[in-house]
């Protein structure tokens, strides 16, 4: 990626045919399907790249099993195609796991269960666009195809003990085992910017939208303000797309008719991060029934267990949602009565609250029509808005976007989405480091940068000290904090723990103050050019940005 230098050289001031406004992973998919079909990209992200929702998914590429409850089958359908297209275009980032539904005691596996599940193999298919059926003719054997998960089975109580330690407490009879797909939804933004940088589009963060600026009616463009500098600055466009997610609603042109701009119904999710060794999931997932009816998640995640998600309304600062007390408590006493732990707060790694962008009919007699799904708005000026959906369908989102784009522009361009590989897979056995660097760091330097890990290890090989972990015990290496800078536009720590790294949600208790951060502010300072005096603010910073995302509940006061 561009440094923010060379980026705000090439935006400030020029003319693209298509400007997007937002970094999570819709704007990034928006970006990347643009640039990908001819068009000259620019993307301006207020904050830090995935800073919002995109940071604080429950990290699943998934089809939605939940959603046949409520019989949105064309959801769950579309979420099964792309899940498997991700695990194609995307190896070392989107990755398959087993998902166990167990049966304890005298109760009988759930046959609405076993009828969901068959459901959910009827709908995936082994190559996009193709079912079962016909991947096992004779013409398409000798053909490569996409990944897709086996049928889903029963298995026995010592597979399941083998698979999930966690659940030895509870003595299981046996388990449905399913999958479903994981992620880490930060660096999946950063690889597709990645890859729409590749096809031309130029991508500023700190780059805060005030105004949609027109011309005879039509948007025209955006005005900005520079982080840094606090300048106002404009760039034209011959499209806007708003892809800022929960903040959709509040980007408009001067003159809308309400109808044209999506009503936000904000959600918000709650995780917690636990030490495997706590409750060692080993290497699958559980669904958790939760109370008044719900069920959760308890996945492997980075060497953490990873628990959620709540679900509820959300009147709260959409900029800065954190875990409220009561969403902590509900999924601790759901992992506690499921897997017969005792578990506080103390026990508690990490936390992290998101705000989904549900699309809300405005009408308050009916609450419950409250779509998951996207939807995409065109106003009088032109303005384009894809907001609600979900991580899983982001590509999706893009390329319903680009197709309006399109039809309304008379261009013959296609969507070639489908056909990009994101980033490039590179397996640990094939990277080599210094000595210092451990197999641990290998193997999840592969999964999060794939083939650019090797920049990561040749700068730890050039400067010795950055081979350094970045905390105690965790495997994520100063070498990265000095990439981050160089080639993904971080600058602060926040954006190096929260985002770069996951540390920030991984290891809450070893970072709470500002000398456990010293060290990376340094490593940012020496690649961003700052005083010594800068350098111990920018560390200094990072305690109040920790407890503003609420972080780590077990060290100050959670949200309520």
């Amino acid at each position: 990626m561009l440094s923010r230098v060379r980026a705000l050289e090439e935006i400030a001031g020029q003319r693209f045919e298509v400007v997007v406004i937002g970094g999570g992973i819709t704007g990034a998919g928006v970006a990347l399907d643009a640039a990908s079909r001819g068009y000259s990209v620019a993307l301006l992200e207020r904050g830090d790249y995935a800073s919002g929702t995109s940071s604080r998914s429950s990290k699943m590429v998934h089809g939605g099993l939940r959603y046949l409850q409520n019989f949105d089958l064309g959801l769950v359908r579309e979420a099964l195609l792309e899940r498997q297209l991700m695990v194609q275009l995307a190896p070392h980032l989107v990755y398959p796991t087993p998902f166990l539904v167990a049966s304890f005691g005298e109760e009988r596996r759930d046959r609405k269960v076993g009828l969901g599940l068959n459901m959910y193999d009827v709908m995936a298919t082994t190559r996009v666009g193709r079912g079962r059926r016909e991947m096992r003719s004779s013409h398409a054997v000798e053909e490569d195809f996409y990944w897709a998960p086996d049928r889903h089975r029963t298995i026995d109580r010592e597979e399941v003990l083998e698979m999930v330690p966690a659940l030895a407490g509870r003595d299981p009879n046996d388990a449905y085992l399913f999958y479903d797909c994981q992620t880490d939804d930060v660096r999946l933004v950063l690889t597709v910017l990645g890859e729409a940088e590749r096809f031309g589009a130029v991508s500023l963060n700190g780059a805060d939208v005030t105004e949609v600026l027109m011309e005879n009616g039509r948007a025209a463009g955006v005005a900005f303000v520079e982080a840094a500098s606090g300048e106002r600055l404009e760039v034209g466009a011959d499209n806007v797309v708003n892809a800022t997610g929960v903040w959709a609603d509040q980007i408009r042109p001067e003159v809308v008719e309400e109808e044209d701009v999506p009503r936000i119904a904000p959600s918000r999710g709650t995780h917690i991060l636990l030490d495997a060794a706590d409750l060692p999931m080993g290497r699958a997932a559980c669904i958790v029934p939760a109370a008044e009816g719900r069920m959760i998640f308890s996945l492997p995640w980075y060497g953490r267990t990873l628990v959620g998600t709540t679900d509820n309304d959300f009147d709260g600062d959409i900029a800065a949602p954190r875990p409220a007390e009561a969403d902590v408590e509900y999924l601790l006493d759901a992992v506690n009565s499921y897997f017969g732990t005792a578990l506080g707060e103390s026990d508690l790694v990490g936390a992290y609250a998101g705000v989904r962008p549900l699309i809300s009919s405005g009408d308050p007699r009916k609450s419950v029509d409250i779509s998951r799904k996207a939807e995409l708005y065109e106003t009088s000026s032109g303005m384009l808005t894809i907001t609600g959906g979900k991580l899983t369908t982001w590509r999706r989102m893009a390329k319903q976007t680009l197709d309006r784009m399109v039809e309304r522009d008379g261009r013959d361009a296609p969507c070639h989405t489908a056909e990009i590989p994101l980033g490039m897979e590179a397996r640990p056995a094939d990277l080599e480091g210094p000595a210092a660097v451990g197999e641990e760091s290998l193997s999840q330097l592969a999964f999060r940068y794939g083939h650019a890990a090797r920049k990561v290890l040749a700068l730890a090989a050039e400067r010795p000290e950055l081979a350094e972990p970045i905390v105690p015990g965790r495997p994520d290496l100063l070498a990265e904090v000095a990439i981050a800078a160089r080639h993904e536009q971080a600058r602060s720590v926040a954006d190096v723990l929260l985002r770069r790294t996951r540390l920030g949600l991984l290891a809450a208790p070893q970072l709470r103050d500002a000398a456990s951060v010293r060290a990376v502010a340094t490593v940012l300072g020496t690649e961003l050019g700052w005083s010594a005096a800068a350098v111990e603010a920018a560390a200094a910073a990072w305690p109040e940005a920790a407890a503003a995302e609420g972080i780590d509940p077990a060290g100050a006061a959670p949200a309520v």
